[in-house]
């Protein structure tokens, strides 16, 4: 780790615009956010019951991110699991290990969820927090920008023209590999941008690509000193399923069509408010004894799609399959294999639950045959973990 000093200099003079805010300057942009209407409304809204003069008055009284999450996180999200969710587990924490910063690589569930649950379970299990990487394009309003920055976030610039697209990637890369080896800092990261539409998760080679612009030797050495370590993220049920479900129609009626702004504030909605069933995170472990038995170190083709695949494995072989997913699993593929694992019962309890979702989507004229194209879509969506575990475990 390098010296305070040198920390402070580089925080300021290369990452200003896109790393957390420091603990020095928490207290003041805090007192700047509470006043901001925009996070009282949207503060209001997820606490109706809020005394906001006494609760801004706690907020200002903070001093770091940390105590920020200690006090205002995870209380936020204990209660939020409580009413949301049927409880959340995590496993695999004998693959951390203590003092060791990592690269927490997950598949992408929830836009907001996936890694700030990722902070309650390691917080609430006695492991340090992590930064967080944000896209830009979330951050619509300045107060929200200041609010993720206060809460660990490091922006991901995102919809540039190619050369600030490319200067935005070294920015990056040179941040995450900063943070790692000289502040000591994990760093949370999708193992793509954007989630997958249909829950199949597969690591973007852009990203991997990205976090080898930084460091030294080949690109096998280079993705090793940021210590990747894939988590695997399993919800139950997916709050946003029929609004994907919505997307794959409103895309099939027209292959230009694209998502609004509008589109993704609900999304992040959804995802919080809205049931998701059972959690469950686990940590796979540092990749890097399987990185360092590549053979083809020195072909750069072969050394991102075998790193591809190395954290694709540590998080498909990791998921925790829930009776939904079988039941998909069976009737998508048109097989009987798993029907000694889930109860008639289920069957009809996740029949029931993906009518449910269909009937929530609003869009005008669907037919018979585009009711059923969405149905086929929603089993697509809870059968893909099972295949991609399938295909793992062969492996």
């Amino acid at each position: 780790m390098s010296d305070n000093n040198h920390i402070t200099e580089r925080l300021a003079n290369e990452f200003s615009d896109i790393c957390p805010i420091a603990d020095s300057d928490f207290q003041a942009r805090m007192k700047t956010l509470v006043a901001e209407e925009g996070f009282e409304n949207a503060l209001r809204y997820v606490m109706p019951n809020v005394d906001y003069p006494d609760y801004s008055r706690m907020l200002c009284s903070i001093r770091s991110k940390d105590e920020f999450q200690q006090r205002v996180m995870a209380p936020f999200l204990t209660m939020l699991l409580q009413k949301t969710s049927d409880g959340i587990t995590a496993s695999g924490f004998e693959n951390l290990e203590p003092g060791v910063p990592y690269v927490y690589m997950s598949n992408h569930r929830d836009i907001v969820l996936d890694s700030a649950l990722l902070n309650y379970v390691l917080l609430t299990n006695g492991h340090p927090t992590s930064e967080i990487a944000i896209g830009s394009n979330l951050l619509i309003f300045p107060w929200i920008d200041t609010l993720v920055r206060l809460n660990k976030s490091v922006v991901v610039k995102r919809n540039l023209p190619l050369r600030q697209a490319f200067e935005a990637a070294v920015q990056l890369s040179r941040y995450i590999h900063f943070a790692i080896n000289d502040i000591g800092d994990s760093v949370w990261i999708a193992q793509r941008e954007g989630r997958a539409k249909d829950s199949s998760d597969n690591t973007q080679e852009s990203l991997v690509k990205m976090l080898t612009i930084d460091g030294t030797g080949s690109i096998l050495d280079r993705l090793a000193q940021v210590n990747i370590n894939p988590v695997a993220i399993s919800y139950e049920f997916d709050p946003n399923d029929y609004l994907k479900c919505r997307e794959f129609l409103l895309r099939r009626r027209d292959p230009d069509f694209k998502k609004s702004q509008h589109d993704d504030l609900l999304s992040m909605e959804t995802g919080l408010l809205q049931p998701k069933g059972r959690i469950h995170y686990h940590f796979a472990g540092c990749i890097n004894d399987r990185l360092a038995a590549v053979a083809e170190r020195n072909d750069k083709t072969v050394a991102y799609a075998k790193a591809c695949e190395i954290i694709d494995r540590g998080i498909h072989a990791n998921y925790r399959l829930f009776p939904g997913n079988l039941i998909a699993y069976d009737k998508f593929c048109d097989t009987t294999e798993y029907t000694s694992e889930y109860s008639q019962a289920d069957v009809e309890a996740f029949t029931a639950y993906c009518e449910a979702q269909l009937d929530k989507v609003d869009v005008d004229g669907i037919t018979a045959e585009e009711r059923e194209f969405m149905h086929q879509m929603m089993l697509k969506m809870y059968a893909n973990p099972v295949i991609n575990k399938r295909n793992a475990s062969a492996d």
